[in-house]
């Protein structure tokens, strides 16, 4: 035998995905074949929310739990971190920080869900409502843009920049200050359409633009790795760090349905939607609305009051023998819309939306298979509404979520949709932004990241003898939400 038959295999590339998540960071390692060498997270305070509407958290404590998930991962590779060829960040979508000229940060950072600038938004959204009308987008409540405001009027000249979350790490990774991503931007006032600020508003509302990062294409280079921040992580310096995408947007990437017409429906604790479109589409209902894509085409998408939370009541032990039961039982004997807040907002908007039940439950199995159906008939109308406003879904429905666990929730959901499901493996956010930092450097785009690294599991067919009851119901279910005056009239 030669030396050289008997010399190693050198480790191949890989790419980290870090996930900046409400409760923790997470840090995922993947080759160019999708397989995960190494996972590791780290723990963050809990954010302070007030009944007033406030949410804030330590942004200082943002860069350590990161520096220590990334230093656990690549201290697990075979070369300690040395294969690592790319690094992007995602975060929850519409969390900023207020910076000052060190690039430390003033303060708190103000959650996505805070509320205390909805006043300045509600501004916001009447003098931009030309330019978000085009968009399909609006400036609800919680809106970022209304919190970059109020740092303004809250730090005066102190303040230098107001950041999105992975503009912070990303400074940290590289040593300067770098972009911003137009899917972290989008809350924040950024127009993807026209590659721009909303200047008009922030004309309006006295804030300059020169205190808003710079924006590039989620997957581009925003900078390289330093020696400070190599040292820190075991990541080698000069290592790419790309523009990542918000946490939902990052989920549905690490489906792998990044091509036009592919969609996936999540079913954590509510439900979301979220697929791929050649165009634009403008959803006068404000139902759903669209990120862009990194190659340019957008990202339709809606989240639903309704899903998983509907089994929220019924211990985590019992549902195996309450989804047997109900795979035994076949379709349910009555129509449910297992609503359990005030409101819908998903596929379609109304606040005087209430669960209801037609007719009553045979038994526990009856109500718990009309509980999975309302979920799925939920989802078909999710679908049917998109379809109706011009966006083609095809193929497999992509399945993600803790709800896609369920094998006979999987199979209702593929008979009320009269398509094949595609069950997921990794819908995390973590490899979502692996598979952006593999596009461009593992490989040539974010079409060819997925093809390659994001791998499917089982597909579920419709069940065609459940088929006709289940259509049934939902005809009735439709019927008594248009009874109600809660779906839109087209």
């Amino acid at each position: 035998m030669s030396s050289e038959s008997r010399r190693p295999t050198p480790p191949s590339p890989a790419v980290i995905g870090i996930d900046v998540a409400t409760a923790s960071v997470r840090v995922l390692c993947a080759d160019a074949q999708g397989r995960v060498l190494a996972e590791a997270r780290a723990d963050l305070p809990p954010p302070v929310r007030t009944p007033a509407g406030t949410s804030e958290q330590d942004a200082r404590s943002w860069w350590p739990a990161v520096r220590t998930a990334l230093r656990r991962s690549t201290d697990a590779l075979p070369r300690g971190g040395r294969e690592v060829v790319a690094v992007a960040v995602s975060a929850t979508s519409g969390t900023i920080v207020p910076t000052g000229t060190d690039g430390e940060p003033l303060g708190p950072a103000l959650m996505y869900d805070d509320r205390r600038a909805a006043d300045t938004n509600a501004e916001a959204q009447q003098t931009g409502s030309a330019r978000w009308d085009a968009l399909g987008l609006s400036m609800g409540p919680t809106a970022a843009l209304g919190r970059a405001v109020r740092c303004l009027r809250t730090y005066g000249s102190a303040l230098h920049h107001v950041l999105h979350t992975p503009e912070l790490i990303g400074r940290e990774l590289t040593g300067h200050p770098v972009a911003t991503d137009w899917s972290h931007a989008l809350k924040s006032g950024y127009d993807a359409r026209a590659g721009e600020w909303a200047h008009e508003v922030f004309d309006a509302l006295d804030f300059p633009l020169a205190l808003l990062p710079p924006v590039g294409a989620p997957g581009t280079e925003a900078g390289v790795v330093g020696p400070e921040a190599a040292e820190a992580t075991g990541l080698p310096e000069g290592c790419s760090v790309r523009l990542g995408m918000t946490d939902g947007c990052a989920g549905q990437i690490a489906t792998g349905a990044v091509e036009p017409g592919r969609f996936v429906g999540v079913i954590g604790t509510t439900y979301v939607l979220k697929g791929v479109s050649e165009h634009l589409v403008r959803d006068a209902t404000g139902a759903f609305y669209s990120h862009r894509h990194p190659d340019g085409w957008w990202l339709p998408g809606g989240a639903s009051n309704t899903g998983g939370e509907c089994l929220a009541d019924i211990p985590p032990a019992r549902l195996p023998a309450l989804d047997a039961a109900a795979a035994a039982r076949g379709p349910a004997s009555y129509a449910r819309y297992p609503l359990r807040r005030e409101g819908e907002r998903f596929p379609f908007v109304s606040g005087a939306a209430r669960g209801f039940e037609l007719g009553h439950p045979r038994d526990e199995a009856d109500a718990h298979r009309a509980a999975l159906e309302g979920v799925a008939f939920l989802e078909r109308l999710a679908l049917d509404r998109v379809e109706r406003l011009g966006v083609p879904v095809l193929g497999p429905l992509h399945a993600a979520g803790g709800g896609s666990r369920s094998s006979v929730w999987t199979a209702i959901r593929a008979t009320v949709l009269d398509r094949p499901v595609r069950v997921v493996e990794r819908a995390e956010t973590a490899f979502g932004a692996a598979l952006l930092a593999a596009t461009g450097t593992l490989h040539e785009d974010l079409a060819a990241s997925a093809a390659a690294m994001a791998h499917s599991g089982a597909l579920v067919d419709p069940v065609r003898t459940e088929h006709p009851a289940l259509e049934e119901n939902y005809g009735r279910f439709v019927a008594a939400l248009s009874e109600r005056g809660w779906l839109p009239d087209d």
